[in-house]
C-alpha cells in the first residue's frame, strides 16, 4: 500500500506540525506533500524528500504563507496523488482539498476546520494588522467558505483531537469525526512526587490565553506564581504583577521540563480546543487548574488530575485554587493517567485501527 503525507503548509512549529512529525516517523516509506517548505522554521524532516506546490516558487511565500491563503485550495488541487492507495492528511484549513484516485482512501487529521473563514473575527482580533482591510478580507472569505465546505467532503474519514472539534467539524462541514487525542512523548517529562511552593503558567503571551486573569488572581493571593514563555502580551502583565509573580521569558526544554515536574499546579485560564500543557503537566505528576471547558473535558478527570474554574474570571480561579490546597493529590496517578491515556503507543493503536478498517485490511 503506497502512502501519501500531507499537511497545509510546513513553514512553523506548532502543535499540528508536531503531530505530522510522528505520523511521518510513524511512516518512514511514505511521501511527503506540502503547499511550502521552510526547512529552518519547522520540523526537522531529516533526509526526507518533501514535495511542495507551485506555491514554494513565488519569493517570500514561505514568509507571508498567511497572504497566499485563496491560493492554497487550487494548489493542493493541483498535487498528483493519483499513485496513492492511502492518503494522511495533517489539516487545520487546506490539505484535506488533495485529489485521491478512484479506490483510494484519504483520513484527514482535522485539527480545527478552517478557523480564519469560519471564525473570522477571533482571527483578525489576533491579527491586528488585517483589521484595516477587513472588508475586503471578509468579501474574499465569503467565496473561500463555499469552497472549503465543498473539499471538506473530499476525506473519507476525519479524526479530531478533542470532541470539541469533532462537534465542530459535524456542524459545519456536516461529516462525522472519531475523536483521538493526540499524544505526547511521555518520556520527556520527568516526573516528581515532590512539589515545591510556586504555581505555574507556561503559554505564548497573547490575549486568548487569559494570563491576566492567572495574574490578577495571584496577586490578591499573594502566592509565588512563575510564568514562563513569551509574546506581545509580556510587557503589559508584567506591568501589572506583583513581586510574587515572576516572569522568565523562553525557557529551555530541560527547564521546562524541571518546571513542570516541581511545580505545585500548572494554570490553564484559555479556552483550548484540545491543549497540550495539561496533559504535559499531568505526564509530570502535576495536577492542573483549568477553565473547565474544551479540550481539558476530554483530557481532566475533576478532583484526581486537576481542578475546573467555571469562569474566566479572578474570582472563579481563586476559588479552584483554594479548592485545589485542600486535596490530597496522588501525583503517581496522575503521571499513569497521562501515560496509560496520552502516550504515543497509545495513539497509534488507535490510529492503526482505523486505517485497518477504513482500508478493508482486516
Amino acid at each position: 500500500m503506497k502512502v501519501a503525507l500531507v499537511h497545509d503548509y510546513l513553514t512553523q512549529r506548532g502543535g499540528a506540525e508536531r503531530v505530522f512529525e510522528l505520523l511521518c516517523k510513524r511512516y518512514p516509506e511514505a511521501d511527503i506533500f506540502t503547499s511550502l517548505y521552510d526547512p529552518q522554521k519547522t520540523i526537522d524532516m531529516g533526509e526526507r524528500i518533501v514535495n511542495t506546490t507551485f506555491l514554494q516558487k513565488i519569493p517570500g511565500a514561505a514568509k507571508y504563507f498567511r497572504l497566499m491563503a485563496p491560493l492554497y485550495f487550487p494548489a493542493f488541487r493541483a498535487l498528483d496523488l493519483q499513485d496513492y492507495d492511502l492518503i494522511i492528511s495533517s489539516s487545520t484549513s487546506f490539505a484535506k482539498a488533495v485529489r485521491k484516485k478512484p479506490g483510494a482512501k484519504h483520513i484527514c487529521f482535522c485539527h480545527n476546520v478552517t478557523r480564519f473563514l469560519w471564525d473570522t473575527e477571533t482571527y483578525l482580533r489576533e491579527y491586528s494588522d488585517y483589521r484595516y482591510l477587513s472588508v475586503l478580507i471578509e468579501k474574499v472569505f465569503q467565496l473561500m467558505r463555499d469552497v472549503d465546505l465543498k473539499y471538506a467532503q473530499e476525506p473519507d474519514i476525519y479524526i479530531a483531537n478533542s470532541s470539541t472539534v469533532a462537534r465542530r467539524i459535524e456542524q459545519i462541514y456536516g461529516k462525522q469525526a472519531i475523536m483521538i487525542n493526540y499524544p505526547i512523548d511521555t518520556s520527556n517529562f520527568v516526573f516528581s512526587d515532590t512539589k515545591d511552593e510556586y504555581y505555574l503558567a507556561s503559554a505564548r503571551m497573547i490575549s486568548y490565553k487569559r494570563l491576566d486573569i492567572i495574574v490578577e488572581a495571584f496577586n490578591w493571593l499573594g502566592w509565588p506564581l512563575i510564568i514562563s514563555g513569551d509574546g506581545p502580551e509580556r510587557e503589559r502583565l508584567q506591568a501589572k504583577a506583583l513581586d510574587n509573580i515572576k516572569f522568565l521569558g523562553h525557557v529551555s526544554d530541560n527547564q521546562r521540563k524541571e518546571l513542570f515536574s516541581k511545580a505545585k499546579s500548572i494554570i490553564v485560564a484559555a479556552l483550548e480546543d484540545y491543549g497540550l500543557v495539561p496533559v504535559e503537566a499531568n505526564a509530570s505528576g502535576t495536577p492542573v487548574i483549568a477553565f473547565g471547558a474544551g479540550g481539558v473535558l476530554d483530557t481532566q478527570i475533576n478532583g484526581q488530575t486537576g481542578v475546573f474554574f467555571k469562569r474566566q474570571t479572578p474570582e472563579s480561579l481563586q476559588k479552584a485554587l483554594l479548592e485545589s490546597g485542600e486535596i490530597t493529590w496522588n501525583y503517581e496517578n496522575i503521571r499513569n493517567h497521562a501515560v496509560n491515556n496520552f502516550s504515543e503507543p497509545v495513539f497509534f493503536s488507535k490510529v492503526e485501527r482505523v486505517i485497518t478498517q477504513t482500508c478493508n485490511l482486516n
